[in-house]
């Protein structure tokens, strides 16, 4: 009888909180007349950082040896975020390997191209699959250890 009891009070609770948070849905959404203006494309940037296995030290290696070259203006701080990968997105470029948007986004395009260019240079041995798994994070920290 115990657990009937529980298992009808918690069956009303999740009635009485859908209900509710049905009506208040209902006169938030009535209640916000006006409409914010949408975002345009140029102002919406990754804030991610994707070290793709390097650590700190490496990839501010990275960014001083191979990046400022191609338009990193950025801290040295071993970040590897947006601004760094626009920079390594122009190295592929102008290396032939990328074909895609320069847009600091790391995708499988980005990968992929990353792979062709560390297979060339750098001994990587891997697929050109556009995941960054061990055999990528190895060459890429080969890389960014060249001096």
């Amino acid at each position: 009888m115990r657990t009937m009891t529980k298992a009808l009070v918690s069956a009303a609770m999740a009635a009485a909180i859908a209900a509710g948070g049905l009506a208040t849905a209902g006169t938030s959404v009535a209640a916000t007349p006006e409409r914010s203006p949408a975002a345009s494309a140029e102002a919406i940037t990754p804030l991610a950082v994707n070290n793709l296995g390097l650590s700190t030290r490496d990839a501010s290696m990275l960014q001083g040896k191979f990046l400022r070259n191609y338009g990193y203006t950025g801290a040295l701080d071993g970040l590897l975020g947006a601004d760094s990968w626009k920079a390594m997105q122009r190295l592929l470029d102008r290396s032939g390997d990328y074909s895609g948007t320069v847009d600091g986004i790391v995708g499988p395009l980005t990968v992929k191209a990353l792979q062709r260019y560390l297979k060339r240079w750098y001994s990587y041995t891997g697929a050109i699959d556009g995941i960054a798994g061990p055999a990528t994070t190895r060459a890429f920290t080969s890389m960014a250890r060249v001096t």
